[in-house]
């Protein structure tokens, strides 16, 4: 009887831990593992300063916020389809482990590590390449083949504000105004309310008009007005901007928000920078033929302090600036406008830049590591991507440079805007608008910031930019890595050129559309080469980001 009643105790506790196993199975990894993972990003209280706002301003600040909340709640669904369930899931979880799990979910938006080429950190399945934009088994051969056969779907298809799905056999695009309706219709109400509370008239303007973007799918006018935004302490942009997470194709748009609080004494500072855009543009390293004189000269540069930020923006790692619309019939009427996000890059200095530097810079010139480096070079990398190539003609036909780079276009034009924020700082410096000393410190600050970008993978567009900036710069001597001391420095002889030689590379291959010059130039660069593996291994203790803890989430 004893022996019966130990194998009936023995075999309910493999049937037992088999279930346990079988469930927890879905995490990979044991807690250690995921601890490690959460602790890659820094948790930073990020705080605003409502004591310039008057009543009705905190008011418009708080609906807005709760706008941004939807906008989370759109992108999660745009990342992946099983998203919602998964996040059910793992919200229910009691123990450490799904706890764990649970945070890292929320930072990065689904189940996917994007510091580690989106490997499944929660279930076995891959991340579809085309997100939750369009159907998850679609290939590219499938969707270029529809559109040769249905050539009246093509702006449709490729539109940047549409989901692509299965009717039957057919494929159809769906209006994000259809497929996120109701999450839309509640974020257009909150905009609405805050246009009404809200004195400053261009805010006012924009706010409605964005509502009634998010009902028709039609962001034009509104993208329009919040160009023409002024006077104003409240600085938001809310809607479907960067196509990153569209690996398929890069035409999809993602939903994201940022809102913030201007440094008017700061936004003065800078405001000097943005007369020279049309001069930027002269200055590009190509010939004429290829420069864009039609985009609008208007480039308003705005210092901010971030309060809130939502969806693709919050996603992995924090944006530091952005620089918007990306509609090129926008950037043709009115130019664009770039917003400087002070209180994030002083929070990623400190706590990202600064022990990076010491660890991987010859010693000699971690002291050239400065704020204002950092700063200015992502002030100019903003200005850069409002310059270049955008509407092109390709074999006598229009188009524009994203539409035929395809998945290359996001990782060309953000190693495009790096190469000219550093060409372009140097320009500034011949006209006199920056100290000729501050040279040494662009250059070396730039090549510390590298090793901050390409921690957040190379299949990332900015990790990828930059690993083809720093192995085409040390293939052209313009870096030295020591194997002594395993430590990189600048040749400040060389490195002007490199960048100016890279530069034409990448604005020839946008102006030409040049989607295999593209391919290749990414195969061959964006990779870790043997110096980039020391110095990334030198910096596996040190966060890769930071975790905002936003102060406007405790507030009632």
């Amino acid at each position: 009887m004893l022996k019966k009643t130990l194998l009936i105790l023995f075999t309910f506790a493999l049937i037992f831990n088999f279930g346990c196993k079988k469930e927890g199975s879905k995490i990979k990894g044991n807690v250690k593992d995921m601890k490690a993972k959460v602790e890659q990003f820094k948790p930073v209280n990020i705080k605003y300063d409502s004591s310039i706002l008057d009543s009705e301003q905190k008011i418009v600040v708080r609906k807005l916020y709760e706008a941004s909340k939807l906008i989370d709640e759109i992108f999660l669904r745009q990342v992946y389809s099983k998203n919602p369930e998964i996040e059910k899931e793992l919200a229910a979880k009691k123990d450490e482990l799904g706890k764990l799990t649970y945070d890292y979910f929320k930072i990065m938006f689904g189940p996917f590590d994007r510091l580690d080429h989106d490997k499944p950190f929660y279930g076995n399945e891959k991340k579809p390449l085309g997100a939750n934009f369009y159907p998850e088994d679609i290939t590219k051969k499938e969707f270029v083949e529809w559109i040769s056969k249905h050539p009246y779907d093509e702006d449709n298809f490729t539109s940047e504000v549409t989901v692509i799905r299965r009717k039957g056999n057919d494929l159809v695009a769906i209006p994000y105004s259809e497929e996120y309706k109701s999450y839309l219709t509640k974020a257009a109400n909150l905009l609405s309310e805050a246009a009404e509370r809200s004195k400053n008239k261009t805010l006012k303007k924009y706010l409605k008009s964005r509502a009634a973007a998010f009902l028709s799918n039609d962001y034009y006018q509104s993208d329009l007005d919040w160009m023409d935004l002024k006077d104003n302490l409240i600085e938001v942009v809310i809607g479907p901007f960067e196509v990153y997470e569209d690996e398929l194709f890069n035409y999809k748009a993602s939903f994201e928000s940022f809102l913030t609080i201007v440094d008017p004494v700061e936004s003065k500072k800078v405001e000097k920078f943005g007369s020279y855009l049309k001069d930027l543009e002269k200055n590009l390293p190509i010939p004429d033929k290829y420069k864009n004189f039609e985009r609008g000269s208007s480039s308003p540069i705005v210092v901010a302090n971030e309060v809130f930020c939502a969806g693709d923006a919050k996603a992995g790692v924090q944006t530091l600036a952005f620089n918007l619309p990306n509609d090129e019939r926008v950037r043709k009427a009115k130019g664009s406008k770039k917003v400087m996000l002070k209180n994030i890059h002083e929070a990623k200095f400190q706590a990202l830049l600064v022990p990076i530097a010491k660890r991987v810079l010859a010693q000699d010139e971690t002291k050239y590591v400065t704020f204002e480096g950092f700063f200015t070079h992502t002030l100019m990398h903003e200005m850069s991507h409002g310059i270049g190539p955008g509407f092109i003609t390709v074999n006598g036909r229009k188009t524009e440079v994203k539409k035929e780079l395809q998945e290359t276009y996001s990782s060309l034009e953000e190693c495009k805007a790096d190469l000219l924020g550093m060409y372009n700082n140097i320009f500034m410096i011949k006209k006199g608008v920056l100290p000729a000393k501050f040279e040494k410190e662009l250059w070396t600050t730039f090549l510390a910031s590298i090793f901050r970008s390409i921690r957040f993978g190379i299949n990332e567009a900015h990790g990828a930019g930059n690993a083809i900036i720093y192995n085409y710069l040390m293939e052209k001597g313009a870096y030295r890595f020591d194997k002594v001391s395993g430590k990189v420095a600048v040749d400040y002889g060389k490195v002007y050129g490199a960048v100016k030689e890279l530069a034409n590379k990448i604005l020839v291959i946008q102006a030409t559309g040049d989607y295999d010059g593209a391919k290749k130039l990414i195969k061959d660069y964006a990779k870790i080469t043997p110096s980039l593996k020391v110095e990334i291994a030198k910096l596996k203790d040190l966060p890769v980001d930071i975790k905002p803890v936003f102060a406007i989430e405790n507030e009632k």
